[in-house]
């Protein structure tokens, strides 16, 4: 039994003797440090910017009343199409009462102008048939019961404007008839019948009862950030694409830079326009968020790596230009100059050839 224990403890002891040599012996051995292996190519490299705006209709327009009142007809609603002049709405006229009080004694005195003048012009017509006063004098108070009825339609006519928003001499011109301006979709009817509306002066805006746009006419609107907004130019092609629509790019063209930054969240931001080619049979909406990505600098057929492959030390780069790969891969350090970088991919202007090897990012292998 004794014996038993005895070579147990010596294998024992052996093992521990040849696991820690083992150990040792693999630790003193150098790590080999495995890497990527990238070859020079010729490419296409651009460097884009991308900018967050929205799509909006070049001419969209607020439809107000020429007159105070309220709403008894809505004849559109949003998502209609709409004509110019075509009925939006109808208003019912709440008169001024001062206004409404001055048209009814202009009616007044219309009337007793007008008895008057009736009255002068019997009198001068029987005194001319008699001879006894000229032409002219007869001529004269013709002309004055002319202007007396002129001046009495006028006064009603301004009375029934007041009190019902129509002209009695053109009741297609009604101003109780709320007619939209252009040909377009109607975005947007913010009034209820029953609302009260008024008209636009020097004091307010005014009621706006329906807003219409011309939805095949679309710009895009967003901001681009000071560092890139001199490397952009009025004509330059933009892309869009629409986040609600998927798989849709919209070809577009650059129109607008604003002169005059505005500042968000620290940063000097400058709006841009661009005026968007709308493909037949594609349903846009206003307000739709979108991106417009503009290429900033174009690069054709460069000799290029891989920018992970770089290494950056002061003003200077390098490269590790595969020498040898037998036994063991052997790099040699390469000063280059490079050029455009799209994020991924840097152009070599010098000190590389297409097809050598440089080394890239380091291998690390899974445990």
């Amino acid at each position: 039994m004794k014996k038993i224990f005895k070579w147990v403890g010596i294998i024992l002891i052996a093992a521990i003797f040849i696991g820690t040599f083992m150990f040792l012996y693999q630790k003193s051995q150098p790590e080999v440090t495995e890497y990527e292996i990238n070859e020079v190519m010729l490419k296409d490299l651009e460097k884009l910017t991308i900018v967050t705006g929205k799509i909006e209709p070049r001419d969209e327009v607020n439809i107000k009343p020429q007159i105070s009142g309220i709403i008894t007809e809505l004849y559109k609603e949003a998502g209609q199409m709409v004509k110019k002049d075509e009925v939006i709405a109808k208003v019912k006229v709440i008169p001024d009462m001062g206004n409404l009080a001055s048209a009814e004694n202009r009616v007044k005195l219309a009337n007793i102008s007008l008895n008057q003048a009736q009255t002068d012009f019997d009198r001068m017509k029987n005194l001319y048939n008699e001879k006894v006063i000229t032409a002219e004098d007869y001529e004269k108070a013709e002309n004055a019961l002319k202007n007396a009825k002129a001046e009495l339609t006028a006064a009603k006519d301004a009375l029934n404007i007041v009190r019902e928003g129509v002209s009695l001499s053109n009741a297609q011109m009604s101003t109780t008839l709320i007619r939209s301006t252009i040909d377009g979709l109607i975005l947007d009817v913010p009034v209820k019948v029953g609302n009260s509306v008024i008209l636009s002066n020097s004091f307010n805006d005014g009621t706006t009862i329906a807003t219409v746009a011309d939805m095949s006419k679309l710009i895009f609107r967003g901001n681009i950030d000071e560092t890139e907004v001199g490397r952009i130019v009025e004509g330059m092609p933009v892309v869009i694409t629409v986040g609600a629509v998927q798989d849709l790019k919209l070809d577009a063209t650059l129109e607008y830079i604003s002169p005059k930054g505005v500042e968000s969240n620290g940063a000097n931001q400058f709006e841009i326009k661009a005026a968007i080619t709308v493909p037949q049979g594609s349903t846009l909406r206003s307000g739709y968020g979108a991106n417009a990505q503009i290429v900033l600098e174009r690069a054709t057929k460069a000799t290029c790596v891989p920018e992970a492959s770089i290494e950056f030390k002061a003003d200077s780069t390098f490269v590790y230009v595969l020498t040898d790969s037998v036994p063991v891969k052997k790099f040699k350090r390469q000063p280059v100059q490079t050029g455009l970088s799209d994020g991924i991919n840097i152009e070599i202007k010098s000190g590389l050839k297409v097809g050598q090897k440089v080394r890239g990012l380091e291998i690390i292998e899974e445990q």
